[in-house]
C-alpha cells in the first residue's frame, strides 16, 4: 500500500510530504476503482447500454456517498466539479450583496470575491488564527454571505465553523466553507452551512481533476457553464433541476470512481483514526523542533484541533532554497512559497515559507528523517 517513489540519487526513495498540495500515495482501491473504470465507462446520461449505465450508476453512487459522508439530506444536491477552486467561484456566483471572509483564506475564495467587489476581510493574530466574535462583527445589514475555509493550509489552524453556521443561521445569511483542507481528515456536518466546497485529489484520497459542492436546501448558485445534459436537447435552456443545473457536460466518471474508492476507503479505516495518525505525526515533527534555534515555526502549534500541516523558515535560508535542499540531499518533497496564501503571509510578516504536509501513508520512520533533515540544515 505505502509505495515510496525512486529518486535517482543512489537508489535512495523519496519521502513524500507535500500532501496538502496532493495525496500522492493513494490507496490500492482507488487506482483498481479508476482503471477499472477506464475498461468499462461510457458517458453518464448519453445512452441505455451497460457502460453508460456503469458511469451513471457510479456517479449516484458517489453522490449518495458524499451526502452521507458530509451529512448532506439530498444526495442530488451533491455536485460534482473539476476541483475546489470552480467549486467555491460557482458557490460564490450565487451571492448578492456584501460578503464576508478572512486573512487565511486561500486566493481561491479571495479572487472570485476580490472580483465581484463588497467585501470585509477578517485579519487574523500572530499566529494565524480568526476570531469567531471578529466574523460576527464584520457581517453588516447587507450581508448575504461568510466565506471561509475551514483549516489553513498554510497554519494547519482549524476554523470553528459550527459556532459561525450558527451565527449566519441566525442572522438568515448564507455559510460558504472550503473544505479543500479538512475534507477527509475533520468530520463535517453540513448544518448550517450552505455551501461545503471540497476537492478529492487531497486528504479524500481520489484522483487530480475531482471535487464539488455540496449544497444545503436553501441555496442554488447561479451556473458558470451551461451546454450539454444528455436530455431535454430541444429546450434552448439548461436543467433547472440538482444536479445537472451545475453540471454542463461529460463528467469525470473514471475520476469520481477513484474518489467514491477514496471515501469508502475513510469510511472503512474510520476519519478518527486517520487523523489520529496525522496528526500525531504533524505534532511530533513540530514539538521536536520548536526550540531549534534558527526553525521558525508558524501557526497555533497548541491548538487540541489542527490539521497535519508545519509551515517553516530556516535562518540563512530562502524558503526556495530550503525546499530544493530538502529534496536534492534527502530526498524530502515538501512545497516553498506563498501557498496562494498571501494575505495569511502578509499579515505573518512573511515573503514565504517551507510547508510539510503529512498523510495517513507517512510513517513514523520518514517523520524522524525530516526532523533530523531540518536540524541539520539549521546547524544542529
Amino acid at each position: 500500500m505505502s509505495i515510496r517513489i525512486q529518486i535517482g540519487v543512489n537508489g535512495s526513495k523519496m519521502i513524500y510530504l507535500d500532501n496538502a498540495a496532493t495525496t500522492l500515495i493513494k490507496p490500492d482501491c482507488v487506482k483498481q476503482a479508476v482503471l477499472q473504470a477506464m475498461d468499462t465507462f461510457g458517458n453518464a446520461s448519453r445512452g441505455a447500454h451497460t457502460p453508460a449505465l456503469n458511469a451513471l450508476r457510479t456517479l449516484m453512487e458517489a453522490r449518495m456517498e458524499l451526502a452521507s459522508f458530509f451529512g448532506l439530506d439530498d444526495p442530488m444536491r451533491v455536485v460534482f466539479t473539476p476541483n475546489v477552486t470552480y467549486a467555491l467561484n460557482l458557490a460564490i456566483s450565487g451571492i448578492r450583496g456584501h460578503i464576508v471572509t478572512s486573512a487565511a483564506d486561500h486566493n481561491s475564495v479571495l479572487r472570485p470575491i476580490y472580483r465581484r467587489g463588497n467585501f470585509t476581510v477578517v485579519p487574523c493574530d500572530s499566529k494565524g488564527r480568526i476570531s469567531v466574535d471578529a466574523i460576527a462583527s464584520a457581517i453588516q445589514p447587507d450581508t448575504g454571505a461568510v466565506v471561509l475555509t475551514h483549516a489553513s493550509n498554510v497554519t494547519g489552524n482549524v476554523l470553528d465553523i459550527e459556532s459561525i453556521g450558527e451565527i449566519c443561521a441566525a442572522r438568515g445569511i448564507h455559510f460558504i466553507v472550503d473544505a479543500a483542507q479538512s475534507a477527509g481528515l475533520l468530520p463535517i456536518d453540513m448544518k448550517n452551512i450552505s455551501a461545503l466546497c471540497f476537492t478529492g485529489h487531497k486528504s479524500l484520497f481520489g484522483p487530480q481533476g475531482t471535487g464539488g459542492l455540496c449544497l444545503a436546501a436553501n441555496y442554488m448558485p447561479e451556473p458558470l457553464c451551461v451546454g450539454g445534459s444528455g436530455h431535454n436537447s430541444f429546450d434552448p435552456r439548461h436543467p433547472q433541476e440538482l444536479p445537472d443545473a451545475l453540471e454542463a457536460g461529460t463528467q469525470n466518471a473514471h475520476g469520481i470512481a477513484g474518489l467514491l474508492a477514496g471515501v469508502r476507503y475513510i469510511q472503512s479505516v474510520g476519519i478518527e483514526s486517520i487523523y489520529n495518525k496525522v496528526d500525531g505525526l504533524a505534532r511530533f515533527f513540530a514539538y521536536s523542533l520548536a526550540d531549534i534555534h534558527g526553525v521558525m515555526l508558524y501557526g497555533d502549534l497548541e491548538a487540541s484541533r489542527r490539521t497535519p500541516v508545519v509551515s517553516m523558515n530556516i535562518e540563512g535560508y530562502d524558503c526556495a532554497q530550503a525546499a530544493s535542499l530538502l529534496f536534492e540531499k534527502y530526498g524530502i518533497a515538501v512545497r516553498a512559497g506563498v501557498h496562494c496564501a498571501p494575505n495569511l503571509h502578509t499579515a505573518l510578516k512573511l515573503s514565504g515559507s517551507v510547508r510539510f504536509s503529512f498523510s495517513h501513508f507517512n510513517t513514523q520512520e520518514e517523520t524522524q528523517i525530516a526532523v533530523n533533515a531540518v536540524r541539520e540544515l539549521a546547524g544542529i
